[in-house]
């Protein structure tokens, strides 16, 4: 057969052979890393392979999860039952012509070949160090595809690095490290003539494994489907290689040796033998017997007498004429005799290899030149084979560019010189915003002075930063990466990483064995400098990747490269897509360059199309313990695997998910997390050390799903410091966000027997303990006595969370393949770890959005060292918010549902037959207590019903909230407490009015009938004669004069005696009785101002700092101010005077001292003082509430008002007139009850407008309420609105609010719209009732006669029993003697009812007094909205800011925004000056402070949970967001001193330059504002 047809067919059989595995649409070389990546179900979950097509993907899973046994498990499986019977009963014709080969099977060389010729560079690398790991041999020739020679696979082996130990360094326990294809070591190759009988990869095998477990590097025709049929193997070439480890009793050679094995005849593979020939130091040749043109062949080789070994197979039969043709070919090449090795039926395979061995060490002694596979190119090139590195010319030469640039400069100085943005500027600046957080070394100077010292130096590091220019490596690195072509992209940074490690790796050896050195000296500063110096001196590609990162961080829009630079992130973006990494965290400067990850990730966000559900997984564990390579067996990775402690920080891979599994795990990618190691004992020693660790390790915890702690058994010392910083990392995550319950493994290394599980009981159980106590060592250093166990931390399971894991290798390397055992455990702790984490479908799922947002709260928090949840976050900000919105809106309709039931059930009371005896009213009352309270429990279980399904609804983002889910639960139940108080309340006041009443309507009655008798005994003795109207009225004021002459008025009650009673009354636990009794007359209390006195107070410190700074003073006039608008707004409405008054303004004035005391811890001196001028104050306001009453009470002025009607009713006895009375009926009871009704609803028809209006968002939280109140108080810039806002703050609300309704109802005469809506309402109402009240109890219309009118007005009484209240009194007197039927009543009482109706409508539209209506009103709209936006009232410990947690019933308070604490009257003592600093800055420094609470001790800020542990102060989230209060202080700063007779505070410089801009921006920052 020509050249040419063999060509021919061996593409022909090679893309046969594609097509039968499914791989022709790969060829040539479309196969790439990325489609490997993908985490489907096939990549955890191995099965059974049932198809051809699925062997080469079977094969390369299990090869990237370096399983030693992925040659041998793609056979066989695929057979189908059948065929397997059938080769169990073969007949004798067919044991002679049964065909070897079989379609459904595959010789695992031919795969290699086929997936090699598919596979692109990068995967050709990948697939060589994978199966170098293996111990497999790798292919050096690969035979000719498609329009290509025989092909040296230089490219591919670049990436090997090994290590070993030549003979000369086995004292010294030294080592090499170099890349395998530069290594020059010396080649032996192995070839054979025609079939050999004798197995040469069989021998190689015993050769290379000699001393050790027999392993197949070689496959051969005795290993699982070696005997298969080869289609496309022949001319191929493999090597592997011989590393000495230095034990010299299992050396089988002394030196490193590589071996090559050609595949097939030679005479098929000439060039590949003449290559093989001509670079290996020397040949084996297995051949069975030797024809002429063989010879030839052979005899046209030169240095054939020194390179050439012969090995023949003396076999029985032809053996002699064998052995003949063996022995001429011997003779011609004049071969010395010892050249000629003879295998006789005497010796085994293994004893032969062995006396082989023996061959090859004295060649070893006798090699001279020797040639690296580097230096065989232009050998390869000569004999006409092509080279796959030839492609990457232009890639090379563009890294050896970058190379040149080091020269002979040393790494560091050039890294000074070209990486110029990582360095000093970089590292100071990460260590500047770490101090700026925690403030350890402020000295003496201001705090906020020395922040803006610091803003300052930072802003100078950027701006230097960002004037860097760019230096030329960088440059043609950001030029290469960023070409179209991917392949290009990964070869170049292949080159970098290439000639990086080589240029770097010796000096990196020298460092490492002198810090191990330094090590066992334990010099602690040597230690740390030469733990420097590797990491300086370590140069790679990630450090051209953090330079191209910084370069971004850094850029300006106004630079004149800015458009190339935008592009960076998404170039990285692309980069993480294929796979790369993305350096998280900087760990040599500890920082994360927020702005550039960010975008990077933004980016891809994107190029995804919005679906980037996040599921994080994270490794952690001591350096060296193997946890880049856990992960890479995990999930097929190229993390860098280094025995050296050199790059530091966290690095992150994006893996995406298949189809089949993305709805399974409900996320789109897993990103891994791989990290440095944290620090052995040789470096915990450094300063530093586990701080770092711990910031490591508590961010990383953070930001994942799962976390694998990885150890290895034999480290315990190591294990324990792990254990530590893991459980204060897990500690700190919980008290941060308790919804996060993050997974944890532990995972054992190099634990390898097969009962490992059950024989370390024991040790998991001391596992257990060391948790525990590493938890209380973090409970106690976090300040978390509650927490005693590792299992209060996070959910763990001794038995599911702990798993083993055998040695790697299988033996000693270098030469030891990965172990199997290794491969398989991991494998069943992905599919296990997986399992583990799969989501809840109901809880959200971070996508790239949320997961930065929660990155960056998390990296706030690790520089500040402080973990205390917070809604600084914008998510968690937002779902709180949406959450608030939606609970005031399901109190306002409690509320209201209560409130409409509470006006009817007044009317009821109201309504209760005059002529009962009070106990039936008391008994009225108690039902309608019972009957709220009912109420009350069924709004309750609605409300609670609400806030479970909010909970469950997806949407909402409820878990990011789950801590505070009790709290609201808490606030329905107080909420419920609350409203039932008041009801309860109300009602006692309403019996109160109606027995009031009662006592003015049985006066009236009874003087009501000695007027009506007057008056019917007047019409008689008229009757007779014939008078004028002038002389009946003369006669009728006679007698009104006689018989209201003697009416006697209510008995004035000793309001003043009242109140004081309750005040004993609230004292009469406490022994303050000689205290009050010297207050006999409270109306002379109260007078004049308060002013407190040194006896208010015990400690010698309260008197100092606050009687003589006056700080007292201004708490007692709040509370005197707060309490005088409490009573004024009671004494407004139109009732009598109640004692629950008195009981409500004492609570008032209990909780104002409560709050109080958490700043001023007054005794009880201070407070009889306190109460007794105020109820002084109250008692006078009541005495004249009660004369009011009483007046208009008065039984003379209510017989006064009928007066008229008398005279009109004597006058119209003689005239009947019908249309008066219906007239006087409807003016005198029913327009007072309409306006009543009007009244009743309008506070809650108010409130519901607001609600609903375009204004409602203002009221729809606490925080949205703050934010609005304060941006109008800095646009309006009033001082004193400011002083009142900080001095007074619920005063200033109410009022606030006040003004708001005022300025609404106002608008468009919205006020006097919902007074007639109610009017509609009620006029509708009562037009019902007249024509129902029309109908008898028979169905039938009443008799059409004058009693029938009375019965007329019960029975419209009853229809409108909920709704309006009918005096009886106003309806005798009306309805005196009248003489009209009932039918034409009802006509005019309807014609007077439009009439009414036209007369209110008039009214309204008139009335322009609205706060007159508002104050009237029985349920204020400024008190429902007040209470709807106050919460619980409670003020920050140091700087007064309100809280803004929603509800009352909340366990923890917060502020969005603090203040300077000058702002709330604190100055210092030494020169009385305001104090300028914050507390969100004095909280997180080594400061202390003094106060009542502490006793007059000096207590550091950082504790100051210890007295306030209610009170979250979280650090401001930029030092803009306190702006706002900032530029107040610096625009009323003298104001405030002469306010607060103090001096004005010494404020940075920087704050001068404030704005009004930016001091409202600061705002919308501070309250997550857009």
């Amino acid at each position: 057969m020509s050249a040419v047809n063999k060509e021919e067919g061996a593409l022909t059989a090679l893309l046969n052979f594609l097509v039968k595995l499914g791989l022709k649409d790969f060829y040539p070389n479309k196969l790439n890393l990325r489609s490997l990546f993908e985490i489907n179900k096939n990549s955890i979950e191995e099965k059974t392979v049932l198809s051809l097509e699925e062997i080469p993907w079977c094969f390369l899973r299990k090869l990237f999860k370096i399983n030693a046994e992925c040659r041998s498990s793609i056979q066989s499986s695929i057979r189908p039952e059948e065929n397997i019977e059938e080769d169990n009963d073969l007949s004798d014709e067919d044991l002679y012509t049964a065909d070897d080969s079989r379609d459904d099977e595959v010789n695992p060389l031919d795969l290699i070949v086929a997936l090699f010729h598919c596979a692109d560079s990068s995967l050709q690398q990948e697939m060589a160090l994978k199966m170098s790991m293996c111990q497999f041999s790798l292919p050096l020739l690969l035979p000719r595809g498609h329009k290509s020679q025989c092909t040296l696979m230089l490219w591919a082996l670049r990436d090997i690095v090994k290590e070993w130990r030549p003979h000369e360094m086995s004292e010294s326990r030294g080592f090499v490290e170099d890349n395998i294809v530069q290594a020059n070591i010396p080649f032996f190759s192995f070839v054979r003539l025609k079939n050999s009988s004798l197995s040469k990869s069989q021998i190689l095998n015993h050769v290379l494994s000699s001393g050790q477990q027999n392993c197949n590097i070689f496959i051969h025709r005795d290993v699982e489907g070696g005997g298969v049929k080869r289609e496309i193997v022949n001319g191929l070439v493999e090597v592997c290689w011989y590393l000495p480890s230095g034990g010299e009793q299992l050396e089988i050679f002394s030196e490193p040796t590589a071996f090559a094995n050609l595949r097939g005849d030679i005479c098929e593979s000439l060039t590949q033998f003449n290559f093989l020939f001509q670079v290996s130091t020397a040949t084996f040749l297995f051949l069975d017997s030797v024809e002429e043109s063989e010879q030839r062949i052979l005899s046209s080789l030169q240095d054939v007498k020194s390179k050439l070994f012969l090995v023949f197979n003396r076999k029985g039969g032809n053996a002699s004429e064998e052995m003949m043709s063996v022995k001429r070919l011997v003779d011609e090449l004049g071969l010395p005799k010892n050249r000629l090795k003879v295998k006789d039926r005497r010796l085994n395979v293994a004893e032969f290899s062995k006396r082989l061995c023996e061959v090859i060490k004295a060649s070893l002694s006798d090699a001279k030149d020797t040639m690296s596979i580097v230096d065989m190119v232009e050998k390869a090139v000569e004999l006409g084979l092509s080279v796959d590195e030839s492609k990457t010319d232009e890639q090379r030469k563009a890294a050896e560019e970058i190379m040149d640039d080091i020269g002979v400069r040393s790494i560091p100085h050039y890294k000074k010189l070209n990486l110029t943005l990582q360095g000093a500027n970089w590292k100071r600046l990460s260590k500047l915003e770490k101090e700026e957080c925690r403030l350890k070394t402020s000295g003496d100077s201001g705090l906020e002075d020395y922040k803006c010292k610091l803003q300052e130096e930072k802003t100078k590091i950027r701006q230097e930063q960002q004037n860097s220019d760019v230096s030329k490596g960088m440059k043609t690195f950001i030029k290469c990466l960023s070409t179209s072509d991917k392949e290009k992209r990964d070869v170049f940074l292949k080159w970098m990483k290439l000639k990086f490690n080589t240029h770097s790796r010796v000096e990196l050896s020298v460092l490492r064995h002198k810090f191990k050195v330094q090590c066992k000296k334990k010099d602690v500063k040597l230690i740390a400098e030469l733990d420097q110096a590797l990491v300086d001196s370590s140069l790679g590609t990630e450090h051209y990747m953090r330079e191209m990162g910084l370069i971004y961080e850094f850029s300006t829009s106004s630079s004149t490269t800015a458009d190339e630079i935008s592009q960076l992130p998404g170039l990285a973006a692309e980069m993480l897509l294929d796979g790369y990494p993305l350096e998280l965290l900087d760990g040599d400067a500890s920082n994360v360059p927020e702005r550039w990850v960010t975008d990077v990730l933004t980016e891809l966000h994107k190029k995804v199309g919005q679906r980037s559900r996040l599921l994080v997984l994270t490794v952690l564990g001591v350096q060296s313990t193997g946890k880049s390579t856990l992960l890479n067996t995990m999930f097929g990775v190229q993390f860098p695997v280094s025995s050296g402690r050199c790059t530091r920080g966290a690095f992150m891979l994006f893996l995406k998910v298949g189809e089949d599994l993305k709805s399974e795990l409900n996320c789109d990618f897993i990103v891994l997390i791989d990290t440095e190691g944290l620090k052995s004992p040789d470096l915990a020693q450094l300063e530093d050390s586990y701080e770092h660790d711990n910031q490591l390790a508590t961010f990383v915890i953070g930001l994942s799903d799962a976390t694998i702690i990885n150890i290895a058994m034999e480290n315990s010392a190591e294990m324990k410091d792990v254990l530590q910083i893991t459980v204060h990392a897990f500690l700190r995550m919980k008290e941060m966000d308790d919804r996060k319950k993050p997974v944890c493994h532990f995972v054992h290394q190099n634990v390898s027997s097969v009962s490992a599980h059950d024989k370390n009981m024991t040790e998991r159980k001391h596992l257990l303990d060391q948790l525990n106590e590493m938890t209380q060592i973090a409970a106690e250093m976090e300040k978390k006595p509650s927490i005693k166990e590792f299992t209060d931390v996070l959910d763990y399971d001794m038995d599911k969370n702990n798993w083993n894991i055998p040695r790697l290798w299988h033996g000693t390397p270098p030469m030891a393949p990965v172990n199997t055992g290794y491969s398989e455990a991991v494998a069943d702790f992905k599919k296990n770890l997986l399992q583990t984490v799969k989501k809840n479908p109901c809880n959200e799922v971070l996508q790239i959005p949320e997961f930065l947002e929660w990155m960056k709260s998390l990296w706030r928090a690790v520089k500040y060292e402080n973990f205390l949840f917070s809604f600084r976050n914008h998510r968690v900000a937002h779902a709180y918010d949406n959450l608030c919105t939606e609970f005031n809106q399901w109190e306002w309709e409690f509320r209201k549902e209560i409130l409409t039931w509470q006006t009817q059930a007044e009317v009821e009371i109201l309504n209760a037959d005059n002529e009962s005896e009070v106990e039936t009213w008391n008994r009225l009352v108690g039902g309608k207590k019972s009957e709220v309270s009912d109420k009350i429990t069924d709004q309750q279980t609605k409300m609670t019903g609400k806030l479970s399904d909010y909970y469950k609804m997806k949407d909402k983002r409820a878990h990011l909230i789950e801590k505070y889910k009790e709290d609201f639960l808490n606030s329905v139940k107080g909420l419920g407490d609350e409203i039932k108080h008041s009801v309860w309340a109300n009602l006692d006041c309403i019996l109160e009015l109606k027995l009031s009443l009662k006592k003015v309507q049985d006066i009236q009655r009874e003087y009501r009938g000695v007027i009506e008798q007057k008056v019917m005994k007047l019409l008689g003795d008229c009757d007779a004669s014939t008078l004028t109207e002038e002389e009946l009225t003369q006669e009728f004021e006679k007698m009104w004069a006689e018989a209201t002459g003697n009416v006697s008025g209510l008995e004035e009650r000793d309001i003043a005696a009242c109140v004081l009673k309750q005040l004993r009354k609230d004292f009469c636990n406490q022994n303050v009785n000689e205290a009050l009794q010297k207050a006999t007359d409270l109306k002379e209390m109260g007078t004049g101002p308060f002013k407190t006195r040194p006896d208010h107070v015990d400690t010698l410190m309260q008197k100092h700092q606050h009687l003589l700074e006056g700080d007292l003073q201004s708490v007692a006039d709040r509370i005197i101010d707060s309490c005088t608008r409490f009573v004024r707004d009671k004494v407004k409405t139109d009732g009598d005077y109640q004692d629950s008054f008195t009981k409500d303004l004492l609570k008032q004035i209990d909780e104002s001292l409560k709050q109080g005391n958490n700043h001023h811890k007054t005794n009880m001196q201070f407070e009889i003082d306190l109460k007794l001028h105020i109820c002084g104050i109250a008692s006078r306001e009541f005495v004249n509430m009660h004369k009011r009453f009483l007046s208009d009470n008065n039984p003379h002025t209510q017989l006064e008002k009928y007066k008229t009607q008398y005279l009109s009713d004597f006058l119209d006895l003689y005239k009947n007139h019908c249309q008066r009375k219906a007239k006087d009926f409807v003016q005198s009871c029913i327009k007072p009850a309409v306006k009543q009704f009007i009244c009743g609803s309008l506070g809650v028809n108010i409130v519901d407008h607001i609600l609903t209006s375009s204004h409602s968002a203002e009221y729809s939280s606490r925080t949205i309420f703050q934010y609005n109140i304060q941006e109008e108080l800095l646009l309006q810039e009033d001082f004193e609105s400011f002083v009142s806002y900080i001095a007074n703050y619920e005063i200033y609300v109410k009022d606030w609010i006040f003004e708001q309704i005022l300025q609404k109802m106002s608008e468009d005469k919205t006020l006097c719209k919902l007074r007639n809506n109610n009017l509609q309402v009620i006029y509708k109402k009562i037009s019902e009732a007249i024509d129902q009240a029309a109908i008898g109890e028979d169905g039938a219309p009443l008799p059409d006669n004058k009693e029938s009118i009375t019965k007329l007005i019960s029975n419209m009484r009853k229809h409108l029993m909920k709704d309006i209240s009918l005096s009886v009194e106003a309806e005798k007197n009306t309805l005196f003697q009248i003489q009209s039927s009932c039918d034409s009543f009802i006509k005019c009482l309807k014609i007077s009812m439009k009439e009414l109706k036209d007369q209110l409508e008039e009214e309204f539209s008139n009335s322009d007094d609205i706060t007159e209506t508002l104050n009237k009103l029985p349920i204020k709209p400024q008190d429902q909205l007040f209470k709807r936006v106050i919460g619980c009232g409670r003020q920050c410990p140091f700087c007064y800011a309100p809280c803004e947690a929603d509800g009352k019933e909340h366990t923890q308070h917060h502020a969005a925004i603090h203040r300077p604490q000058g702002l709330g009257n604190i100055s210092y003592e030494s020169n009385k000056k305001l104090v300028d600093s914050l507390c969100t800055t004095e909280v997180h420094s080594d400061r202390s402070f003094r106060n009542s609470d502490t006793k007059g001790e000096w207590h550091p800020y950082k504790d100051y949970n210890k007295y306030y542990p209610d009170w979250i102060i979280p650090p401001d989230r930029t030092i803009e967001v306190s702006n706002y209060w900032k530029y107040v202080l610096v625009k009323y700063n003298d104001r405030f001193a002469e306010k607060y007779k103090a001096e004005p505070a010494d404020v940075p410089e920087a704050w001068r330059k404030l704005t009004k801009e930016q001091a409202l921006k600061g705002l919308n920052d501070a309250f997550n504002m857009k």
